[in-house]
């Protein structure tokens, strides 16, 4: 009976790791971002699980002469895994690079199951609303403070759009910090614009006023 109190103790411990996991899927899966609601409850879930394997899993063997137990060894295995997963989600691309976000939410909530798994109910789900707390203030302070962002627009090879394109950004009050020109083999003119946005603006009215010239071929933000 006893070790049946004590195994339902640990179920609860993966079950409340679960729920701090959930949480912080949801925010990532409300902002479209590569690892959502799956992918952070199964990495508290599998961590919570493995500390208290790490933990607790060989107290039936303690005492024995040939056998040194170190109860840091499995627990150390889950950070060099965590490492892994969160590479891969990581992306370089045109000089731009994402998903380091996400790959660090991966990395804490491996964390906040570790330390729940530990029996730290208490530090992991204060580390899950402080997580939750920076993702969400991090995306609210972006509607008001200014933000550096590039956009790739491909164009003819002559680049006579690319005044024009100043004076879009003129009107919505983006400031212009670089510009950077290339070709195509094809000949056509890419030019990458890397642009301090005042807070608050829509990127929606933005391209929609860039389409709207006539030699643009392809906008990417």
């Amino acid at each position: 009976m006893d070790n049946m109190m004590v195994q339902i103790g640990y179920v609860l411990r993966i079950f409340f790791a679960g729920i701090c996991g959930l949480m912080i899927g949801i925010e990532r899966r409300n902002r479209l971002k590569e690892a959502g609601i799956r992918t952070h409850l199964i990495v508290a879930l599998g961590s919570a699980l493995m500390m208290i394997v790490s933990k607790y899993g060989f107290f039936d063997l303690q005492g024995h002469s040939f056998l040194r137990a170190d109860a840091s060894r499995i627990a150390s295995q889950i950070v060099s895994g965590i490492g892994f997963l969160g590479a891969g989600m990581i992306i370089w691309h045109h000089r731009t690079v994402s998903g380091l976000t996400t790959a660090a939410g991966i990395w804490a909530t491996a964390g906040i199951g570790m330390a729940i798994g530990a029996g730290l109910y208490g530090v992991g789900g204060a580390c899950a609303l402080l997580i939750l707390g920076v993702q969400m203030l991090s995306h609210w302070e972006h509607r008001w403070a200014p933000e550096i962002d590039r956009i790739r627009v491909c164009m003819p090879e002559n680049g006579a759009e690319i005044g024009q394109m100043f004076e879009i950004f003129s009107e919505q009050k983006i400031k212009v910090i670089g510009l950077e020109l290339s070709r195509k083999k094809r000949g056509e003119l890419v030019a990458e614009f890397h642009l301090r946005f005042p807070g608050g603006l829509e990127r929606k009215l933005l391209t929609e006023q860039l389409e709207g010239l006539k030699s643009v071929v392809s906008i990417k933000l």
